[in-house]
């Protein structure tokens, strides 16, 4: 299931960007909570009012310096035959018995704690890597990925800026209750991304407001491709639980 921390939906939820998997009771890795996780792949390249809130930040010092500010939602869904084993009853285990979706990209620290490596970009001139530890807040049917922390990686000019800004993610995946004995049932993904950073002095002469719309259009290019991928993964990782594959091997391989 997906990873997300509040009951946004009146169905159940789960929340990105990073890719995880539910598995039976033998699972180590992350499953459908894993939305967050469909997030993270390898590349060289590349809201309203009711939205969901960043509940989480991760906070680093602040100074004098200009600051701009990304902010990033998406909201991804994709229609799921049920199976013998019904989808909500997928949707409800727990952390625990996640299956990671991408060994590559997703590393479990502890039961509800994940590392996650999103994919490298580039941003201006300089190559990217976040790297994020995520936490999932189990709710009825669903879950909520929270970021806990987040690190660069990449260009020294990029490393530098570690102490230099705050981040806030909350990714949500749902799968409607109501909709228990349809045909066709609906998981839906629901993620928000918000970066203030200190701009760095050979940026200082670009306007605020030419960096601040470059980040941003990172992060939605970032949601784009990854949600879908993560969706249809986890699409794939109920596929296999309820046939009863006890095995729930990692889909991904790293890549996008």
């Amino acid at each position: 299931m997906a990873l997300s921390s509040s009951s946004y939906y009146s169905s159940s939820s789960c929340s990105i960007s990073t890719q995880f998997r539910k598995k039976p009771t033998i699972f180590a890795s992350v499953s459908p909570r894993n939305a967050l996780f469909g997030l993270t792949s390898s590349s060289s390249s590349s809201n309203s009012d009711d939205s969901p809130k960043p509940s989480l930040s991760v906070s680093a010092d602040s100074s004098s310096a200009p600051k701009a500010r990304f902010v990033a939602r998406r909201t991804e869904s994709v229609s799921v035959r049920p199976l013998e084993r019904p989808l909500l009853e997928y949707m409800s285990l727990p952390a625990s018995q996640y299956s990671v979706l991408d060994a590559q990209r997703i590393e479990r620290i502890d039961d509800n704690t994940f590392r996650c490596y999103v994919y490298t970009f580039k941003f201006f001139a300089f190559e990217v890597c976040p790297v994020l530890l995520v936490r999932v807040e189990e709710q009825p049917n669903g879950c909520s990925i929270n970021l806990v922390s987040c690190k660069l990686e990449g260009s020294p000019i990029v490393v530098a800026q570690n102490n230099k800004f705050d981040a806030s993610m909350v990714n949500r995946i749902s799968c409607d209750r109501n909709q228990s004995n349809s045909s066709m049932q609906e998981l839906k993904s629901d993620t928000v991304i918000e970066v203030s950073i200190e701009i760095p002095f050979p940026f200082q002469a670009i306007p605020a407001q030419t960096i601040e719309s470059s980040g941003t259009q990172v992060l939605e290019q970032i949601l784009k491709i990854m949600l879908p991928r993560f969706m249809a993964q986890l699409v794939k990782d109920y596929e296999a639980w309820a046939s009863g594959d006890a095995s729930r091997q990692p889909l991904g391989t790293g890549g996008i």
